[in-house]
């Protein structure tokens, strides 16, 4: 049954909606690929969309809607930091996997500057994109509260603290933190060190908070002295290590908060002739492919990053179509990849 209503002109959403038996926004919601419909309804919208022969005017749905079809993912890191961290990469990935079904143009933008905050401003002020995927947030970082004010859409990646307002998707860093320290107790390591990631990012927090939890848990004093601040990088992760040997060189294990970090650590450890793991057992966290090809192969937290990356990107479409309804915070959980290195 064929029917094109109106002497065969365009058919419209209204007509789709009548034939299906449903309201104008669930139609709407099908052709705009969200997951807030029952099977049952897609089914008879699709019907309907194929029986009337309706096509989408993307152009007029975005002039109408005041849309660009356009998301930014926006990491406000120095471009250094964006290619050495496989991190980011894997984020992009996932969220270049939750796009790929619909016409949503990605623009990367890397903002570690205070010029290039500036352009980003200037840029998102004139709306040229329906909304933001934010990844990598410091505390105080006044970027999130910009959005807000501009009204743009926003997901984040990582919560900036426990009481995180924005929508955001995270990993349990707290858990993950703790399964590889106390992997390491398991082992009969006792003087278990740690390199944190900067603490004014709250999952380097909170993987610290792990380290100290697992370590009370297993009624072993935390020793500050075997605590090195570091900063993600791999430069870092070494000065961090040769802190730490100066300050406890009997230290038998090092649970560093990023795979990038491990690297430095264990280039410090062959300088100081320590073999791994015979003499230290080393951990990292990201599960990167920074592990994988490290010697000896490291043992590591894995995070589900790109899965991460799609849930982003698929929360920031709900919001965008109008359906703020899905979930606050979403977080995944990690889990330890156990190799040679410890």
């Amino acid at each position: 049954m064929n029917g094109h209503a109106r002497g065969g002109g365009r058919p419209t959403l209204e007509e789709v909606a009548a034939r299906a038996g449903v309201g104008r926004g669930t139609v709407s919601r099908v052709v705009n690929g969200s997951s807030k419909v029952s099977e049952r309804t897609r089914a008879a919208v699709e019907r309907a969309v194929a029986e009337l022969g309706y096509v989408p005017n993307r152009a007029a749905r975005a002039l109408a809607a005041n849309r660009t079809d356009a998301i930014a993912l926006v990491i406000p890191e120095p471009e250094s930091r964006f290619f050495a961290e496989p991190y980011f990469s894997d984020v992009v990935r996932g969220v270049g996997a939750a796009l790929a079904e619909t016409d949503v143009q990605l623009v990367l933008t890397l903002a570690g500057g205070d010029r290039e905050r500036r352009r980003l401003a200037q840029y998102l002020t004139g709306h040229r994109v329906d909304g933001v995927l934010l990844v990598s947030v410091h505390a105080g970082d006044p970027l999130p509260e910009m959005l807000a004010e501009l009204g743009i859409p926003t997901v984040i990646s990582g919560r900036r603290s426990a009481d995180e307002q924005l929508p955001c998707v995270d990993s349990d860093n707290l858990a993950g933190a703790a399964e590889a320290v106390r992997h390491l107790l398991d082992r009969g390591r006792r003087a278990i060190a740690t390199i944190t990631g900067p603490l004014d990012v709250y999952g380097a927090q909170c993987r610290l908070d792990g380290y100290r939890q697992a370590l009370a848990a297993a009624g072993q004093p935390v020793d500050e002295q075997l605590i090195a601040i570091g900063d993600f990088t791999e430069d870092g992760g070494r000065r961090a290590m040769r802190e730490l040997l100066e300050r406890r060189p009997a230290l038998d294990a090092v649970f560093a908060a990023s795979d990038v970090m491990a690297a430095g650590a264990r280039r410090e450890l062959r300088a100081a002739g320590r073999r791994i793991p015979q003499d230290v057992a080393l951990v990292g966290f990201d599960d990167s492919v920074v592990a994988r090809h490290m010697d000896p192969p490291l043992t590591s937290v894995r995070q589900p990053i790109e899965e991460m990356g799609r849930t982003m990107a698929r929360m920031l479409l709900e919001r965008i179509g109008g359906d703020g309804s899905g979930e606050a915070g979403v977080v995944l959980p990690n889990r330890l990849v156990v190799r040679e290195s410890s």
